[in-house]
């Protein structure tokens, strides 16, 4: 049904209101801090999709439904943000669009992918773990990787709650 794409400059206000319809969940569990929390600002947006880190999902239309924004983090691809659009939710298009990243990543060399979730959320890390991402432990976590989680910590997140990931490409 959907493909997966380049983000272009005209649909960085689109990646923002699907990562701001995304929170839904979030608030239904409770976690509205989270479901609160602004999207990412365009001055974050526009130069990662002018370096091509923008990856959208797009429907018949050819209109976004859910994107991946993609940092270098220690020689891997660190997913900062995957977001879908709660109405195209639960069919598939988050675990493709992160194949997509893969791709992406593999084509430029790149070991693997990387993120950091919230263990207990059904949505986020048990959810990564079904698409072959495995949990890190304190020795396997970079430096990158352990100064987005102390980033994550001094924004209120809990710690003990926060983990990174890490999933092989190819």
């Amino acid at each position: 049904m959907e493909q997966s794409r380049t983000a272009r400059p005209d649909e960085l206000t689109e990646v923002q209101r699907i990562e701001t319809a995304s929170g839904g969940p979030f608030r239904e569990i409770g976690m509205t801090d989270i479901a609160d929390m602004p999207p990412l600002p365009l001055d974050v947006l526009a130069p990662a999709q002018r370096d091509g880190r923008i990856r959208v999902a797009v429907d018949a239309d050819d209109r976004p439904v859910a994107f991946a924004v993609v940092e270098l983090v220690d020689g891997c691809a660190h997913v900062q943000q995957l977001s879908v659009d709660p109405a195209y939710a639960r069919r598939g298009i988050g675990g493709r669009l992160l194949d997509d990243v893969a791709g992406w990543a593999a084509g430029r060399g790149l070991p693997a992918l990387t993120l950091t979730t919230f263990r207990s959320v059904p949505f986020n890390g048990p959810y990564y773990a079904r698409l072959g991402f495995r949990e890190l432990s304190g020795a396997e976590i970079t430096p990158g990787l352990a100064e987005r989680l102390a980033a994550e910590a001094a924004m209120g997140l809990d710690p003990a709650d926060r983990i990174a990931m890490r999933r092989p490409v190819g």
